[in-house]
Order: structure tokens, then sequence, then C-alpha cells
């Protein structure tokens, strides 16, 4: 068995304009002084990572390298949740996802896709060259609008939608493969990659694809009320990726599942900080540990109520509190009685070897 690597965050949700969170070296030292041993980076975030660089010079590679070097971190995984979500955006969504691509694609879908089809293609370069061998982000989706059937879906219409975020995709893997880097979709709402039978439809839909795999977030699976331990039992050889986030769900007679349209403060599912929600991370960590995912555990801090810096220094000790360092030897292995075959078949009643042929 393996033990997995951590703990460690992902710097998204921390990233701004005032010190600490303003520059790769400051937020570095923000996050090592709490404990974390890696960071994953959000791409998208000039004031952190230029990704266009580092695609193209190692010597930039080496300088981030250094940066995380000095204060003890190692990179984790490059993010491409933004990015990744414009290789397929249905019309209804087009003005409101126009803010994750650069200025001179807005307005115009098809120029965005093609932006965002090779803002995969550098992070491909960018984590060959960081020597990463996992990469995390968003599929995009055609289908989430007709996600609840009613008026009913016409025929084709999914199978259709598959089609053609596989065709997207499918160039993209085979880049990925080419640098030996594994693409951790993260099945969240919103993308038609949202549970495990959108993943399945998926990677059949790409063939199979070795590359087409999972980054494992319980907290989106736990508001869809889908068995989240199980998830692991059934698609742990895809999980390359893990984000250690919280949730809570609590229906009312006003609220469930959907939401009501309501704010985060007031929905039956809500983002917690990590120990504050429902998820059974105990189970998580035992399950991941059992089937030797011996990759990351990241932090992403999101939630309706706590301050993020406490949210970040608490997730940093309940992370390294859950990981767990596996064992190398069995329990029982004090009361080992050293038989052989010979011996084994005796205290079976079979008589020797000989004597059975």
């Amino acid at each position: 068995m393996k033990t997995m690597k951590g703990p460690a965050l992902f710097l998204a949700q921390f990233a701004g304009d005032a010190p600490p969170f303003n520059s790769l070296d400051a937020i570095a030292g923000w996050a090592a002084s709490l404990g974390y041993e890696g960071v994953q980076i959000p791409t998208w975030d000039a004031r952190l990572f230029d990704l266009a660089k580092a695609a193209t010079s190692d010597a930039y590679c080496d300088e981030v390298r250094g940066i995380l070097g000095e204060h003890g971190l190692a990179i984790t995984e490059l993010s491409t949740h933004l990015q990744g979500q414009l290789i397929a955006v249905h019309p209804a969504f087009d003005e409101a996802f126009d803010g994750f691509a650069v200025p001179e694609v807005r307005g115009r879908p098809q120029a965005r896709t093609e932006w965002a089809i090779d803002q995969m293609r550098l992070a491909a370069a960018a984590s060959r060259r960081l020597g990463l061998s996992a990469h995390v982000t968003f599929s995009g989706a055609l289908a989430w609008p007709f996600m609840y059937p009613w008026p009913q879906r016409p025929a084709g219409l999914i199978e259709t939608a598959f089609t053609e975020l596989a065709r997207r995709w499918k160039a993209i893997l085979d880049v990925f493969d080419e640098v030996g880097c594994d693409v951790a979709y993260e099945i969240h709402p919103g993308e038609d990659l949202h549970d495990g039978a959108s993943f399945e439809r998926f990677v059949d839909a790409v063939g199979g694809h070795r590359r087409a795999c999972i980054n494992y977030d319980p907290s989106h699976f736990l508001l869809q009320q889908l068995d989240y331990v199980e998830f692991i039992d059934l698609y742990h050889e895809r999980i390359k990726a893990f984000h250690v986030k919280d949730a809570e769900f609590n229906p009312t007679g006003r609220v469930g599942v959907y939401g009501g349209y309501e704010s985060w403060i007031d929905r039956a599912g809500r983002f917690r900080s990590l120990g504050d929600g429902q998820v059974d991370f105990s189970a998580i960590f035992s399950k991941l540990a059992q089937y030797n995912y011996d990759s990351w555990a990241v932090l992403e801090w999101e939630c309706c109520l706590k301050h993020p810096e406490d949210g970040a220094r608490e997730g940093a000790e309940f992370i390294r509190n859950h990981i767990i360092r596996v064992t190398e030897k069995a329990f029982d292995d004090f009361a080992a009685g050293g038989t052989d075959e010979a011996a084994n078949r005796r205290m079976l009643g079979l008589g020797s070897a000989a004597q059975g042929e």
C-alpha cells in the first residue's frame, strides 16, 4: 500500500490584490506557515503564474519551482478549471462565462473555444516542463440545461452532446498523453461530467482514453445525495487528484437538492470548511489508502460562513490528521506460524503432494 501526500492547498480561492495573496512568493510563504507542503496553482491568475511562459521556458519553470522550494513547497498540479469550462459552453451561458476568457475573444463563442483549447495545450506543455503527472480541470457543458427531462428530451440529444464534447476533448487528451500527464476532471454540477454515469458516458465517447481521469471532490457528491464512498470503489483506477472539501445537506419543507434559487447561506446544500460539514472523511481517506492513492490531498476552501484564512489554517491540520501512513506489515504477523506447502497440505488433510498424484 501507498501513503498519499499532503496537506496541500488550492490557491485559487485565496489569490488577491493585497499581500500576502498577490504574488507566488508571498502566498507560498503564507501557505507554508500554515503547514502546507504543496500548492495547486490556478493557471489563469497572472498574479501567481504565467501559463504561456511555463509552456515554453524551462528557465521560468525552474524559477517557479525555486520560489516554492524556498518555502518547502511542491507543485501538486496545475489547474485550468476556468479554461476547461470554455471548451464547451451552451449558448444560454455564453455571456455568463465570457468573463473567464481574455477580452479579445469575448462575445465570439467559436474564437473563445479555440482560445480555451490552446490554453489546454499550453497546460500540457507546462505540466511536462514542471514534471507533473496530473492536471485538474472542468469538462465544460453542452447538455446541462437539459439535465432535468422536462419537457421530455428529444431522442439522441444527450448522445449528440457527448459526441461533440468528446470530439473537442479527444485531441486535448492525446496531447496530455504525449507528455505523460492525466487530465483529472472535477466531477461537478454545471459540467456535463457531474456524476459517475455521466463520467462513464464521456469515457466511452472518447474511446476509453487512459488520460480521461477524475479529480475527486466529495462535497459535490454529498450535495447530489450520491454515495461518495462507493464512488471510490467504482472509479478508483481513474482517480488521479483529490480536492478535500466539506459540505452539508439539510433539506427542509422549503428547499432540497435544487436549492430554490436561494443564496448559499439559505440553501439546503452548502459548502463548509473542513470539519464543519457532513462529509465522512475518515471513510474517504481509508478507502483511498485501500486503493493505493498516493498523490496529493489538496484543500479546496469554500464556505458560506467561515473566514477563508481560518478555513485554510484549520484545513492543514485536518488533512494532516486524516492522512493514513499505511502499514508495511500485517497486524497479525506476530502470530504467523511459518508453515510451508507440506504443512499446509497436512493441515487440510490432503497428505503429501506425491500421494495426490
